[in-house]
């Protein structure tokens, strides 16, 4: 870290007298947060055609570090030069900080380079027995999931659950099957052993517009009205949010509706909801089941199958891109999960998080001061240095999906969650993936500079005093002088 008080001393001085004789410096009578303005480099105009751009982003770090907001959080900001493999300018890089939702950089990254940036989740639809001359299917449906996390979500271009029975009845009425003396099997092998997983330690259930969802089969419901009796966390909160225990996962689940006598939540969407929904579809439209919606995990001796039809998630780098533009946390979740699958054998919390370390070290991640625990960043528990953070996004700018990686970030004012910052200095110059909980901010990415160059940087705030607004203005502050390197 800079040892800003030696370095700048002979520089303060200068400035000193400098301020001094052309009348630079303004009031220090106390102000409020809300309209106190912080110390910036715009404060020190007369100096500027002396002092570097690394010597102005410097002093106005040394500055930040009195304001108000920041003056007790802890808090750790590095830019690093990508050509050179440098340190530009930094301060406390390498305390372990909450990172927030900037934990989804690590997340993303594993999966588009271990799975590639085509990789799609697929959900077959096959048929066991056979097809007489008048149409009848003497045998069962089979929907065959693959853990697909925008299944029915219309996320990332993924179709509606609407869409895709109607693409299943079609292909069913292509094959001639006009009714079915059997049932819809659900085979969800993949979650096997879902209903005994457990969930990150201390999770944030409770943030403002965030919720946690775990990945994996609800069995038989339809999703988006699991009901059960609940009870506010806070009632005099300004905000109410609630939780409860699925009885189908033993576990706490975030939800954001509450009527007064049941809970509305959000839980993953799984092949039980289609299933359900394809079934009611094909009574309506006329073609006959006899049989229910059964959900098998295995099988022990396995019927002889013929596919129908699938139907294809977005591909990956869809998937990244609406994650990363959203911070969609069941997206990440379930990403994680799916790395997991594919590199361990099940969708394990816990197969996942050994991937991406394995992946991140592998890559020599700095992994000093890492502590990753679930895919979101919604765990409280996670943390992560500054200075590892920016050798991170440094390396991924030699792999092959770069483009796409670096696609997916919110642009400065205009863009995803970044949309409403940097509408004035830096907009369009900044592109880097945002994190919030209670009072911890985090942003971490690139930035083009005024004369060209692209720059890596973290910003890591946790525990800072104020509102919202007044902490994001700090990161601001903080950031727009960088862009004149």
């Amino acid at each position: 870290m800079i040892r800003l008080k030696n370095i700048f001393l002979a520089q303060a001085l200068a400035f000193s007298a400098i301020a001094f004789g052309q009348g630079t410096f303004t009031s220090n009578l106390p102000q409020t947060y809300d309209n106190r303005p912080s110390s910036t480099v715009k404060d020190f105009s007369s100096s500027e055609k002396l002092m570097s751009a690394k010597e102005l982003v410097d002093i106005n770090i040394n500055s930040m570090m009195n304001d108000p907001v920041l003056r007790n959080a802890n808090w750790g900001f590095v830019i690093y030069d990508p050509k050179t493999r440098k340190v530009v300018s930094s301060y406390n890089e390498y305390a372990s900080l909450i990172p927030a939702s900037t934990t989804k950089l690590l997340t993303t990254d594993t999966a588009v380079s271990l799975l590639g940036e085509n990789f799609r989740w697929i959900t077959q639809l096959e048929y066991s027995g056979d097809i007489d001359e008048n149409g009848n299917l003497q045998g069962n449906l089979y929907i065959v999931g693959s853990g697909d996390p925008s299944l029915g979500a219309n996320k990332a271009g993924a179709s509606s659950y609407s869409a895709i029975v109607s693409d299943f009845i079609a292909a069913i009425s292509e094959k001639g099957i006009k009714k079915i003396n059997g049932d819809i099997i659900i085979q969800t092998g993949v979650f096997k052993v879902n209903k005994t997983q457990k969930l990150p330690e201390n999770i944030v259930w409770l943030e403002n517009g965030n919720y946690y969802l775990p990945a994996g089969s609800t069995y038989e419901i339809n999703p988006q009205n699991e009901r059960l009796i609940a009870k506010p966390a806070n009632p005099f909160a300004e905000n109410k949010s609630f939780y409860y225990i699925s009885p189908y996962i033993k576990q706490m689940v975030y939800a954001d509706k509450f009527d007064g006598v049941g809970l509305t939540t959000k839980v993953a969407d799984p092949p039980a909801y289609l299933a359900n929904s394809l079934r009611s579809t094909m009574v309506k439209r006329g073609v006959g089941i006899t049989g229910k919606v059964v959900t098998r995990t295995t099988e022990l001796n396995p019927e002889k199958r013929t596919t129908i039809t699938a139907y294809q998630s977005p591909t990956l780098a869809d998937i990244i891109y609406y994650t990363n533009q959203r911070s969609d946390n069941a997206l990440a979740e379930a990403t994680l999960r799916m790395v997991g699958f594919q590199k361990k054998g099940d969708q394990t919390l816990e197969s996942g998080r050994s991937v991406v370390v394995e992946h991140l070290k592998a890559n020599a991640f700095e992994t000093d001061g890492l502590n990753y625990m679930d895919g979101s960043g919604l765990s409280r528990n996670n943390l992560v240095t500054p200075i590892s953070q920016v050798k991170f996004l440094t390396n991924i700018m030699d792999e092959k999906y770069y483009k796409t990686y670096f696609e997916s970030l919110p642009i400065a004012g205009q863009t995803g969650t970044l949309k409403s910052m940097f509408n004035g200095e830096g907009n369009g110059q900044i592109f880097a993936k945002t994190g919030t909980l209670n009072k911890v901010k985090t942003l971490a990415g690139y930035m083009k500079t005024h004369t060209g160059k692209t720059l890596v940087f973290s910003l890591l705030i946790n525990n800072y005093a104020g509102s919202m607004d007044q902490v994001k203005n700090r990161m601001e502050q903080i950031l727009q002088p960088a862009l004149n390197l």
